[in-house]
């Protein structure tokens, strides 16, 4: 069925027999079109869980980000917020899709029914340890001006990411990367106008930014660390070494924090990529739940 420039007009041809299914895969293939052949040397189960884990943070961030709706401290905020959910959104389901386009749906694909685009068997009909988001994605809200900071962190890194990425030998990732990038920017300075805000602002505005600073700092153990598969998809010219993000993240993130008149805390020491290996705290498992619940319960429903 043909992309409809409003629900309304998709409401309206619901009865053509062409089934929708009730949680978003009504829409156009993301890849149609595209050529998606694995460059030569690249192993597609590496390519796969590379998307898978570029996808994963953007799916799982895109969802924390959405809980603040009706939640957020000022209506624009919100609808901002809202946005900046729906940029990751897409990218989530164009790395999904690319993933599922080199085989990388397994247990899901079972679950889901071989009609489900493969973007949404992986979002939906994965449990938690099939996830390989990292720490910093999945971890919980907390307050705003935590947000504000996990914001800032995670568009920080990502947009060094994708800025290397859209060198990448795979044409896939390379397109996705080149149209994420500027969105990713984007996230960055509104996180960055919001953190001066909070910094410079009040007495009590400075604490919980100051707090959302020292809570957020830990996660970023992680983010610099290679799996087998990056380091794999790197030396293949296809995937970036996160560690060679680590001095343009971290001179970004000390200009903002200063100007904010924050401290920035020490960097933390290197960790294992846990979540990149599918190990998650029950945070996860939580916010899965809220996700994938409708898909879940009706797997075969139609509108």
């Amino acid at each position: 069925m043909a992309h409809e420039e409003t629900v309304y007009d998709a409401l309206e041809h619901a009865d053509s027999g062409e089934g929708q299914w009730a949680f978003g895969t009504g829409f156009d293939d993301p890849l149609a079109g595209v050529d998606t052949t694995v460059p030569d040397g690249v192993d597609p189960v590496d390519l796969g869980e590379y998307c898978l884990m570029l996808g994963d943070d953007a799916l799982v961030f895109a969802q924390r980000l959405t809980q603040w709706v009706t939640n957020a401290p000022e209506l624009e905020e919100e609808v901002a917020l809202a946005n900046i959910a729906l940029d990751l959104l897409g990218q989530a389901r164009l790395l999904l899709a690319r993933a599922g386009s080199v085989g990388v749906l397994g247990r899901s694909r079972a679950l889901a029914g071989e009609t489900i685009p493969a973007e949404d068997a992986l979002a939906f009909f994965r449990d938690p340890d099939e996830f390989r988001c990292t720490g910093l994605a999945a971890a919980p809200n907390g307050d705003f001006a935590r947000t504000i900071v996990r914001l800032l962190v995670a568009a920080t890194w990502r947009v060094a990411i994708f800025a290397r990425l859209r060198e990448s030998r795979d044409p896939v990732l390379a397109a996705i990367a080149a149209k994420g990038v500027n969105e990713l920017a984007y996230h960055r300075d509104h996180a960055g106008r919001w953190l001066l805000r909070l910094g410079d602002g009040t007495a009590e505005s400075h604490r919980r930014a100051q707090d959302g600073v020292d809570e957020v700092w830990p996660l970023l153990s992680d983010l610099f660390t290679a799996t087998d598969v990056e380091t794999r998809l790197t030396a293949a010219g296809v995937a970036v070494d996160p560690a060679t993000t680590r001095d343009e993240v971290r001179a970004v993130l000390d200009e903002v924090l200063i100007r904010a008149t924050l401290t920035p805390p020490a960097w933390p020491a290197d960790a294992a990529p846990s979540g990149r290996l599918g190990q998650h705290g029950p945070e996860l498992a939580g916010l899965l739940e809220e996700l994938q619940g409708l898909a879940r319960a009706h797997p075969e429903a139609t509108w």
